[in-house]
């Protein structure tokens, strides 16, 4: 019995020793629904997206959206680092790291990076999403042609046409002359836009195709093209007859050159040339392509350029030693 009693009185006095150290000492008994830390939610790169952004002369912008999506529990300290690789080289081009911060509810979220880049070639765009310091997921792209990126002093709607039946340079007779020739050239512009095109202007170059010489420079205004017409810009140049000429058209708004097209004028009818091609050297009279339109006289022998180059000749010197070697036979000869 009172074996019995003894026991019921120690366990009674566990039960208040741990009641009392319960009050006494919060958090001493683990609550049964407590699970531990809380696990961060999971956190992906499901897409990644770039389109173009500010351009100059030597850089352009990417501008980079990558989409994260989050799952379940709160996830903390969430940020993207953006690099880009040069796709030829292999080398790192720029680098940036953005904070996303913490990411409590379900669904994507949206990091913005702007990353500049030198306006050529094409780049391999990496995007690697971090939690804390831990690397959790990474995307790659690529963008390639970034140099067609035009800055907006090379962005124009005109253009010049690129049809068979409209050719964007033209030329037609307008005067045969006894050595020259005037031509009436005519240029084809395009606008495309939606808006009237001004301040515009077309400079004729005329280049003899073989050696290169410029025989005419002229630059006329293009008007105004309303938008979605074509219209047509004429000039006149007066050029040396019986060559083969490439006729350059530039198209400039305000000094900068937008666009350029080339077409070539046969006045020599025992060559030809193409846009395209070229054919052998032919004989160039230099003075047919002098400022002051002067000629020869006729009793002077007219100075003659070939685009080819011959060795020079031995014949002095090969007879001198043919001399020397005749008198040395005939010496030892008498001897």
């Amino acid at each position: 019995m009172e074996r019995n009693a003894l026991l019921v009185g120690g366990a009674v006095a566990v039960v208040v020793v741990a009641a009392v150290t319960a009050v006494l000492v919060p958090g001493v008994l683990a609550d049964p629904t407590d699970e531990g830390p809380i696990r961060p939610g999971p956190v992906d790169v499901t897409d990644v997206s770039i389109a173009a952004g500010p351009a100059t002369g030597e850089t352009v912008t990417l501008e980079i959206q990558s989409r994260i999506d989050h799952r379940g529990n709160p996830t903390q300290n969430v940020s993207v680092l953006v690099r880009a690789i040069d796709a030829e080289s292999g080398l790192l081009a720029t680098t940036q790291r953005v904070p996303v911060g913490n990411v409590t509810r379900d669904g994507e979220t949206t990091a913005t990076t702007n990353l500049t880049v030198p306006r050529e070639g094409g780049y391999d765009i990496e995007v690697v999403l971090y939690r804390d310091a831990e690397r959790v997921d990474q995307a790659r792209r690529s963008v390639r042609g970034v140099s067609a990126i035009k800055p907006p002093y090379l962005q124009s709607t005109t253009s010049f046409t690129e049809t068979e039946a409209l050719p964007p340079v033209s030329f037609s007779i307008e005067d045969a002359g006894e050595n020259r020739t005037t031509l009436d050239l005519t240029a084809s512009l395009t606008n495309t836009g939606d808006e009237p095109a001004d301040d515009l202007s077309v400079t004729f170059v005329l280049r003899q195709a073989e050696s290169n010489i410029v025989a005419s420079r002229t630059t006329v205004d293009a008007g105004t093209i309303r938008a979605g017409r074509t219209e047509s810009v004429d000039a006149a140049a007066t050029v040396p007859d019986g060559y083969n000429y490439y006729i350059d058209a530039v198209l400039q708004r305000d000094g900068v050159v937008i666009d350029t097209a080339r077409g070539a004028a046969n006045l020599n009818p025992t060559r030809t040339i193409s846009v395209n091609e070229t054919t052998e050297d032919v004989e160039l009279r230099v003075e047919d392509f002098e400022d002051d339109g002067g000629s020869v006289g006729a009793d002077e022998e007219p100075e003659r350029t070939r685009t080819e180059s011959a060795a020079p000749g031995f014949g002095v010197v090969v007879a001198l030693v043919a001399l020397l070697a005749t008198a040395f036979v005939a010496r030892r000869w008498r001897q």
